[in-house]
This record gives structure tokens, C-alpha cells and sequence, in this order.
């Protein structure tokens, strides 16, 4: 019991001081202002990096992404279909569809497919 204690403690200690080295020689000393600027084909950008984006642009990004991840997860239904019970099947893929289709018809009851607005 010990004997792992000390090797604990040991990995502990190891872990603490190559960690700290790599903090330490990863630190620049100089900030450079061309590394620190945007980088536009090796010219000077022509106006600010830092442009607002279209909120409603990025919730329509995250909701493909929720639903191209949920139709992921359905493509192994179809491997499964020879190997359970075609009524547990049906069943499970019906439940899964459900909750897209809710998950679908809360986002346009929020308003967060209207593009235009």
C-alpha cells in the first residue's frame, strides 16, 4: 500500500514539473505584431478581422449539425433490421423519428428557422 503511495506521489511530482517546463519554454518573449495580425495572402488586411456575423446564420449551423449527428444515428436501425424483432424495430426507429420531428417543430415555434427576420 505504501509502495503505491510513493509511486502516486512520484507521478504526481513527474507530471507537475513537465508541465511547468513546457509552460515555461512555451511563453514568447517577444510579441511580434505581424505574427499577432490577420493573415490575408501575405497583405495587410484591407478592413477590421473582427466583423459581426449573422447570429441567425449560426443557429441554423448548430441545428444542421444536431440533426446531421441524430440521421448518424439512425443509419445503424438499418443494420439492425435482420437482427431484432420487426416490431422493436419499428418501434425504436418511430420514437427516434418522434423526437426529431419534435426537436424540429420546437425550433420552428421559436422562431429560429426564420431567415429573413
Amino acid at each position: 500500500m505504501l509502495s503505491i503511495s510513493i509511486m502516486g506521489l512520484i507521478l504526481i511530482i513527474i507530471t507537475s514539473v513537465v508541465m511547468m517546463l513546457a509552460s515555461l519554454l512555451s511563453k514568447k518573449s517577444i510579441l511580434d505584431r505581424e505574427k499577432s495580425s490577420p493573415f490575408e495572402c501575405g497583405f495587410d488586411p484591407k478592413s477590421s478581422s473582427r466583423l459581426p456575423f449573422s447570429l441567425r446564420f449560426f443557429l441554423i449551423a448548430v441545428i444542421f449539425l444536431i440533426f446531421d449527428v441524430e440521421i448518424a444515428l439512425l443509419l445503424p436501425l438499418i443494420v439492425l433490421l435482420p437482427l431484432a424483432a420487426p416490431m422493436t424495430w419499428f418501434y425504436v426507429g418511430l420514437f427516434f423519428l418522434l423526437i426529431l420531428v419534435i426537436g424540429l417543430y420546437h425550433e420552428w415555434n421559436q422562431g429560429a428557422l426564420d431567415w429573413a427576420n
